[in-house]
């Protein structure tokens, strides 16, 4: 009985991608960019940009490097590069003097890390695939290399940071993630003075753990206690298994390392991403507001414990269960205690009405619609964040993964 022979024989395509992983593996960070260049120029390609997005969500960067094409900044608004960042889609535009200008958003996982610039004199089917795959394989290189190299956050930055922020920046996951059954996104202000606001998330398994803080005071003293409850936080992740325990566990790393005067407060969570099911403690913070169809439906209510650090009681742990495309949101009180026109604070009543109004509007996914949500509420409080003010949205769809484990 014979053998089907299978064909192993290496394409076009397969040979580009392939040179391009295996010179990565060494690759200085410094010669992305010419690697770069000169796989787009073996597809007929030209003026190649890479386009990062500053830490503050207003601007795509041109990261300059030996062959790359370095023009101004981009909006992330209002620009073929920004449609392309903020929808996770190819952007395509004709030029007056012939050709094809192509933006692809440059996606490691599902965060968002760039775009990729190139221009062609004409694009097939076949051009989009082969150029889909390379902004892959070009998002995994630079997120790879970001990890021993100081040239993209230099890049991404368009004014100078504080030491605090430094610390917070360095501690944050990827701004975004997203998976069949649950996307997340976080924004963090004032970009580049942020000092005791973090976030962090993980999926294991079919349980994303989620959790908000917000420690008291402000600079490099709120940074340090913010990186303590994190890495506390992160630990009992690892360790633990109820939200409780984690909650004993930041509260005990807190108050030995900082005594009975300091403290964070915290919003901790599980959902399970198949069932929709969220566990939820509040240690302080203000309760998350649940979003169906795009409107403010209820607070997220649980028996608020009181702030890690202060050696509270075990919390009660509140049960909460989403339906398919409910969001959640999550929000620091450096949000809604702004003082604005008059000297009242901003208010829950003012951000549900932002939140409404934006929900009118059609979507653009988790990521862009809080960016939008973000730069909506700085305007509304007249350009003023006095205190860090944090906002996480999830959005939640349920299903599973598995397909994604079988190729077709």
């Amino acid at each position: 009985m014979g053998t089907e022979r299978i064909d192993r024989s290496e394409g076009f395509g397969e040979r580009l991608l392939g040179l391009l992983l295996d010179r990565a593996r060494l690759l200085p960070p410094q010669m992305i960019a010419p690697l770069i260049a000169e796989g787009v120029a073996r597809i007929g390609g030209r003026d190649v940009s890479i386009l990062l997005q500053d830490y503050a969500q207003e601007l795509l960067v041109p990261l300059p490097g030996r062959n790359l094409h370095v023009a101004q900044p981009e909006p992330v608004v209002d620009s073929p590069a920004g449609r392309a960042f903020l929808r996770g889609d190819m952007v395509e535009v004709a030029q007056a003097r012939g050709g094809v200008r192509m933006y692809l958003p440059l996606l490691d996982g599902s965060d968002q890390v760039g775009v990729m610039a190139l221009t062609l004199d004409a694009v097939g089917d076949d051009d989009r695939r082969l150029l889909h795959r390379l902004a892959s394989l070009v998002a995994d290189m630079l997120v790879t290399k970001n990890a021993y190299t100081d040239l993209f956050f230099q890049a991404r930055r368009r004014e100078p940071m504080s030491v605090s922020a430094e610390i917070q920046w360095s501690l944050l996951p990827p701004l975004t993630m997203t998976v069949p059954q649950v996307q997340v996104a976080g924004a963090l202000e004032p970009a580049y003075r942020v000092a005791g606001d973090s976030f962090d998330y993980a999926l294991n398994g079919n349980i994303l753990h989620m959790a908000v803080i917000d420690a008291m005071g402000h600079a490099l003293d709120a940074a340090t206690m913010a990186a303590v409850a994190i890495g506390a936080y992160r630990h009992a992740r690892r360790v633990f298994i109820s939200l409780d325990e984690k909650y004993a566990f930041m509260d005990d790393a807190i108050s030995k390392q900082f005594g009975p005067d300091h403290f964070v407060t915290a919003q901790l969570m599980h959902l399970n991403v198949t069932t929709g099911v969220m566990e939820l403690v509040n240690a302080g913070h203000p309760a998350p507001l649940l979003i169906r169809d795009g409107e403010v439906v209820q607070q997220l209510e649980s028996a608020t414990t009181l702030p890690v650090g202060f050696g509270g009681e075990m919390p009660r742990v509140k049960e909460h269960v989403l339906q398919q495309g409910d969001r959640v949101l999550c929000y620091t009180d450096g949000i809604i205690e702004e003082h604005v026109a008059g000297g009242e604070a901003f208010g829950e009543e003012r951000l549900i009405r932002c939140v409404n109004r934006l929900g009118e509007e059609p979507s653009e996914g988790v990521r862009a619609d809080l960016r939008r949500l973000s730069h909506t509420l700085k305007r509304e409080r007249g350009g003023r964040t006095t205190d860090d003010a944090t906002l996480f949205m999830i959005e939640w769809h349920g299903g599973t993964a598995d397909h994604l484990a079988i190729l077709d």
